[in-house]
């Protein structure tokens, strides 16, 4: 599937999605909006996908809010805090929830919401050039997109208070070194790198991928007892499967293991 603003591409068993308005820094538009929205719905609805990389064309991931395009938003409620709820917010739980793991190869400037769409992947990759930029601040803004909720619980909140407040970038490597990030690879191993992992989840048991996921989320403000529960239950869930049978079988017979995929 490809559209003027987004393209998507199925390699094997991984999907690959690219915002593409690269002499925009592939800022966000209504339209790019929509077709992101429709890639991400053709990939969930593609049972034999199994991970999704999201990367933006030329220069840079993304810039964040096309500040041109909201001035000139068609729908009626065109206020910030309600294209938040029209398209931000929905797009944020939806990559939270997505049922394969979701890689951000950030190829350049992530700024703004742009910022924190790659940060609510799952894992994030990001070439050494890349900047990281809470840019709200610079247009007399707060964070957005979860960026007040994901910054913390990645930096800090002493880091992530600078970060918000000052506006000041963040490079690739550094953003390693403070665990906002996964990896800072070199320019040209970025999508290597991206394929690399998006092709071990996709010969990884989904089910389990999902359940880490949702486990690891619930971590930040569960008690010990109540995340003792809870893998207690998700194990449950997991144990006697036919990917915990097969892995186990593997295992034992001293074979890679091979998970039936998406349930």
């Amino acid at each position: 599937m490809s559209t003027s603003t987004v393209l998507s591409e199925v390699r094997a068993n991984v999907c690959i999605i690219t915002l593409n308005r690269p002499d925009k820094l592939n800022s966000f538009t209504e339209a790019l909006h929509r077709d992101l929205r429709a890639a991400l719905d053709a990939a969930e609805a593609n049972k034999a996908i199994r991970a999704v990389i999201l990367t933006g064309a030329g220069r840079g991931f993304c810039a964040g809010q096309d500040l041109l395009d909201a001035a000139s938003a068609s729908t009626p409620s065109a206020a910030p805090q309600d294209r938040l709820g029209l398209y931000y917010n929905p797009l944020v739980r939806r990559l939270a929830a997505f049922p394969v793991p979701v890689i951000a190869a950030v190829n350049g400037v992530a700024a703004g919401a742009g910022a924190n769409i790659a940060l609510a992947c799952d894992v994030v990759v990001a070439a050494k050039s890349a900047k990281f930029l809470q840019a709200f601040a610079k247009i007399g803004l707060m964070p957005d997109a979860g960026g007040t909720w994901t910054l913390p619980r990645l930096v800090g909140p002493a880091r992530a208070r600078a970060l918000a407040m000052l506006a000041e970038p963040v490079d690739a490597a550094t953003a390693e070194q403070w665990g906002m990030i996964y990896k800072a690879v070199d320019d040209a191993e970025l999508m290597p790198a991206a394929m690399a992992i998006a092709s071990k989840f996709a010969q990884s048991s989904t089910p389990a991928m999902l359940e880490i996921r949702a486990a690891l989320a619930q971590s930040e403000t569960n008690t010990l007892d109540q995340q003792l529960e809870l893998e207690r239950t998700g194990q449950g869930r997991l144990i006697g499967g036919a990917d915990n049978l097969e892995g186990v079988a593997a295992f034992l017979e001293k074979r890679a293991a091979k998970f039936c995929g998406r349930t």
